[in-house]
């Protein structure tokens, strides 16, 4: 079973952030909460979440702010965030896109609509959490089917080293440190030393060889992790 997407909910007021929480977890998501600027800032440098949902009006330090700092720092920029906002004159919609949020939706809002929309902004950064068909060079995944194959040839993985490849896949070219990885394909609340990591990408680039001895595409980076490509 793949580990779901994780969702930050950042908002202040706690019924409107319990709604949220509810309901994120209700389709499944991994849920994240902070009710402050700081606290969000916190919990994205430590956990990485896939989405964070963003209330514009927050104590000490604002919605807008937040997506700034997330947006200008390289390490986060790449998180898609939406925010949630009772301004719903069109200047405070530009000005939060143009603070580099992603998606914009105003209080009160549809809990259909704004799960929709997070799950078109996922489909971008974990295209397998919605069974999307990746590709790379010579590798494709068909993540509704759960199925692999190298140059038309069909590979059989166990479950571990599929989720790893997917997660390689959806980010070809990121470096993943074993810490990520481990968060990612065996998740947060289950205890795995870091050196299992290392067996299981050795396995998956055994399975990718192949009994041709193709190419190896994932790369070992000294000192940081793994990546593909």
């Amino acid at each position: 079973m793949s580990v779901q997407p994780s969702v930050l909910v950042v908002e202040d007021e706690a019924p409107q952030r319990e709604v949220l929480v509810y309901n994120l977890e209700a389709e499944g998501y991994g849920v994240l909460q902070a009710d402050s600027g700081d606290a969000a800032m916190s919990l994205v440098r430590e956990d990485h979440p896939d989405l964070i949902l963003l209330d514009w009006m927050l104590p000490e330090v604002s919605g807008i702010e937040v997506c700034r700092r997330l947006k200008t720092a390289s390490e986060t920029r790449g998180i898609p965030v939406i925010m949630i906002s009772a301004r719903s004159e069109e200047v405070d919609r530009v000005r939060g896109l143009e603070t580099g949020a992603d998606d914009y939706i105003v209080k009160p809002y549809s809990v259909v609509e704004l799960m929709a929309r997070i799950r078109t902004q996922l489909r971008r950064v974990r295209p397998s959490s919605v069974g999307e068909r990746l590709e790379y060079d010579d590798v494709a995944v068909d993540t509704a089917q759960h199925r692999v194959f190298r140059a038309g040839n069909e590979l059989h993985l166990g479950p571990t080293e599929f989720r790893l490849l997917t997660t390689f896949m959806e980010r070809p070219g990121r470096v993943w440190s074993r810490d990520q990885l481990l968060d990612r394909v065996w998740g947060r609340d289950i205890y795995v030393d870091s050196r299992t990591v290392d067996v299981h990408v050795g396995r998956l680039r055994k399975a990718l060889r192949g009994a041709t001895g193709t190419a190896d595409p994932i790369r070992t980076v000294r000192g940081a992790g793994y990546a593909l490509g």
